[in-house]
């Protein structure tokens, strides 16, 4: 059986590599625009961006595989197409995002260099972690991730002691929707998949343990890490909520950061946001290029450089993504998001469920659904090329951008009920 520091290591390895630049910028904004909704908006946000994760974390502990074992009750053909897919989004959106975040708020305050010179130094020391990724799991358990944390808690808990308990009123029509689809973009759905299989590699590089003993350690790391990803998501919204006088309403995500930061740390705010800012992010991008360096390396056996170029490779996407602003690559990567999260979330669900529930015929259906009825969001969320809304208001919780949900839950039902019928006449 694994033990008590073996757990606490891999806990917070996980919750590094899942808090990383979306899971720092988006709460607080969220809290400040949803006032007295705060608390129903974080419990949208925690479902996508903490419970589903962790399915996803259990998911692996269940196959302890990679990315391509979650797809493969679909097709081979299916489950290879989604991991390209989903390491192709990864290293070129989550990723480099990390990057401006860090150029953002942890570089440009102190010095006057371009963000293509940031990008550079950045994914170099990414890649120094990539190639060294044995020791990948020690370095984010037990000495990253603790500074991360404590900074995150000072900002918090200062916020809650000095501000007055007011929250102010908001024009915010679906608070849980969007806490939700907010959730999306913390990528970390997909993270959990690309991460899941990084910290599965890292025990096995770190030691020779039974898969019932992996699976009970990913297990536990994973709930310890989902529970406090939930502590810090809440306490982050809540800070914003209770900041709705102190700021003007059209802030921005990162002046909104920056601004509760210096109100809770004082004139140090900057450094200290530059550290918890580059760590955070910094730790996830290390996750994202090793993720996609092991897949590819699973993938060619037989290349023995497959691993190096890919995080080469990786690193120069990161690079040349990583120095536009923030806000752009928030909105480039909205539409590709409204069509894989539906997918990735389906397929963590089934993965996680009893294998009586999840046959193939049950992952076929449910996954070609979510598909289909992702398509109408999918296209809404490109502005100008969107059709006309009224063509799609027939789909229950269309107008919450959730019109895949109801058609994959009868899916499931009615080919689970088939299966059991197949079953009692043979």
């Amino acid at each position: 059986m694994p033990n008590t520091k073996d757990t606490l290591v891999t806990s917070f390895a996980l919750f590094s590599l899942f808090f990383g630049a979306g899971n720092l910028i988006l709460p607080p904004l969220l809290g400040f625009q949803s006032g007295n909704w705060w608390w129903l908006v974080a419990l949208g946000f925690a479902m996508s961006a903490v419970l589903v994760p962790i399915l996803g974390i259990l998911a692996h502990a269940k196959l302890q595989g990679t990315i391509y074992d979650f797809g493969k009750k679909v097709s081979p053909n299916f489950s290879l197409v989604y991991s390209l897919l989903i390491y192709a989004i990864s290293i070129s959106l989550p990723s480099p995002r990390t990057a401006a975040v860090t150029h953002e708020i942890a570089v440009q305050p102190f010095f006057n260099t371009p963000a293509l010179l940031s990008s550079i130094v950045y994914f170099t020391l990414v890649f120094i972690f990539v190639i060294n990724r044995s020791k990948l799991l020690d370095i984010l358990g037990k000495f990253l991730t603790p500074a991360i944390i404590l900074i995150l808690v000072l900002i918090i808990v200062t916020s809650l002691f000095t501000l007055d308990f007011n929250f102010g009123t908001t024009d915010i029509t679906s608070p849980f929707s969007d806490g939700i689809l907010e959730g999306y973009q913390t990528f970390d759905a997909i993270g959990a998949i690309v991460v899941g299989g990084v910290i599965i590699v890292s025990i096995n590089l770190k030691q020779n343990t039974s898969f019932e003993d992996k699976k009970t350690l990913v297990r536990n790391a994973g709930w310890l890490a989902g529970l406090t990803l939930f502590i810090i998501y809440s306490g982050l919204i809540l800070t914003g909520a209770l900041n709705h006088l102190n700021f003007e309403l059209n802030i921005t995500r990162i002046e909104l950061l920056a601004g509760i930061s210096k109100q809770s740390l004082g004139n140090n705010a900057n450094i200290f946001l530059s550290i918890l800012v580059s760590l955070a992010c910094f730790t996830t991008a290390v996750g994202i290029v090793t993720g996609t360096a092991d897949f590819i390396k699973d993938r060619l056996p037989k290349y023995k450089h497959a691993y190096l170029l890919t995080a080469i490779i990786g690193c120069l996407l990161g690079i040349a993504m990583g120095q536009f602003n923030v806000a752009y690559i928030i909105t480039v990567a909205f539409p590709a998001l409204m069509f894989i999260y539906p997918i990735t979330i389906i397929l963590i669900v089934l993965n996680v469920m009893p294998q009586k529930w999840a046959s193939p015929m049950v992952f076929k259906s449910v996954v070609i659904t979510t598909i289909i009825f992702s398509i109408p969001d999918f296209l809404g969320s490109l502005g100008d090329l969107a059709p006309k809304k009224d063509f799609f208001e027939w789909i229950p919780l269309s107008q919450y951008r959730l019109g895949w949900v109801p058609p994959a839950l009868v899916a499931f039902v009615v080919f689970n009920v088939i299966g059991r019928k197949k079953v009692v006449v043979i």
